[in-house]
């Protein structure tokens, strides 16, 4: 029998993941920092993204990894300058290119909360299904790219912070990139997400 792999290939399974975009600030230049997936969290696919699932995937394939509009392969609106997993999540840092049109509205829509949501376009390779609640637990994933799009389904993932547009010293960034890969930085978000709320600001 013949077996074509190039088609095999593209009958891999492509799922979506989507979550919340709870934007704290984003710069004029357009840069942003954030978390594009959380593990733990069970999808409205009953799918649970592991810590390490992403981690042959993302490894020297940074700027393969597209940033879209919508999901659509043809409207690229930025780049990831970043992404690594840390002990919450797909930490990401990126930019919209600002000189793209689509970008530029995305820009604008952010920053006024029209848009909220980010979706991760990835294929699972190794996972495990619980008989009991049927969920499955995904240990390894192929991520092909990230969009913003406007209906997300949960609220996990989120952009926390942008990078400051000035320069700042190696020292600075050494203590800086210690916090984010102990998810210090996720902790006092969230701890200031809970003191606003409570202060009801």
């Amino acid at each position: 029998m013949y077996f074509d792999k190039k088609i095999a290939f593209t009958m891999r399974e492509k799922k979506r993941l989507n979550f919340t975009l709870q934007l704290k600030s984003i710069d004029a230049q357009g840069r942003f920092a954030g978390y594009a997936s959380v593990f733990n969290v069970v999808d409205n696919q009953r799918d649970i993204i592991l810590r390490g699932a992403f981690s042959q995937s993302v490894k020297g394939r940074v700027g393969e990894i597209k940033f879209l509009w919508q999901h659509q392969q043809e409207e690229p609106i930025g780049i990831f300058d970043q992404i690594f997993e840390d002990a919450h999540g797909l930490y990401v840092e990126g930019r919209l290119l600002l000189n793209v049109q689509r970008a530029k509205e995305a820009h604008t829509l952010l920053k006024a909360g029209a848009i909220s949501g980010l979706s991760i376009g990835y294929s699972p390779l190794r996972y495990t299904i619980d008989s009991g609640s049927g969920v499955r637990r995904l240990s390894q994933v192929e991520l092909w790219e990230i969009s913003l799009v406007t209906f997300p389904a949960n609220e996990a993932a989120n952009v926390t912070v942008v990078k400051h547009a000035s320069k700042i010293s190696d020292g600075d960034a050494a203590a800086w990139d210690q916090a984010i890969r102990s998810g210090q930085v996720m902790e006092l978000s969230c701890a200031l997400d809970r003191a606003l709320a409570a202060l009801k600001i």
